[in-house]
């Protein structure tokens, strides 16, 4: 069982949705978490991990990261030895992403509410950088906080970009069509 299967098994969505909507964590569709926010479909979030491609020990910022689902599957996937900076701009959410981590045991995150900024310059560089919010333009700041070697997935208007960024600070990238998200409040 690869390590995405095992994070799946072990960090159940229904602990990291509103108790109004717990009955249908178990379908592949988008849960309401509130603020006009979602707990995006299992499928899109399952394919989202296999293009970031985590490993154990790496450090992550999890952009958007709601009701901290995200956030609990990258820090069982980075394990003990890697860490998961959570980044919402919500201050609810990040109370509830912090507080259903804590429940489902995932030590390794620590949570922030947004700053003026994208992302989390002053703990960059990250290896790895999940965005689940959908930006109008690709927020190419992000790639400044990305290590040489490190990889960023994030949606753009409907497309999910897999960037990553080479030993000379070339950018390969992969583009995966038809995504829909909630949109990337800056």
């Amino acid at each position: 069982m690869s390590s995405i299967s095992q994070a799946f098994t072990e960090v159940k969505r229904l602990h990291f949705v509103p108790k109004s909507v717990r009955p249908l964590a178990q379908l592949d569709i988008p849960l309401s978490i509130g603020y006009g926010q979602t707990n995006s479909q299992p499928t899109t979030v399952k394919l989202m991990l296999e293009w970031l491609n985590a490993k154990p020990g790496q450090k992550v910022l999890d952009l958007g990261s709601g009701s901290g689902w995200t956030t609990a599957l990258l820090g069982h996937i980075v394990g003990k030895s890697g860490t998961v900076y959570a980044v919402e701009r919500i201050k609810e959410l990040v109370e509830f992403g912090r507080r259903n981590c804590q429940q489902a045991n995932v030590f390794n995150t620590e949570f922030f509410v947004a700053g003026p900024e994208y992302g989390l310059p002053a703990h960059a560089p990250f290896e790895r950088i999940l965005v689940s919010a959908s930006a109008n333009e690709f927020p190419h700041k992000l790639l400044d906080q990305l290590k040489v070697g490190g990889k960023i997935v994030v949606p753009v208007k409907g497309i999910i970009y897999e960037v990553t960024k080479s030993a000379r600070g070339k950018l390969k990238t992969k583009e995966h069509h038809g995504f829909l998200f909630v949109p990337l409040i800056k």
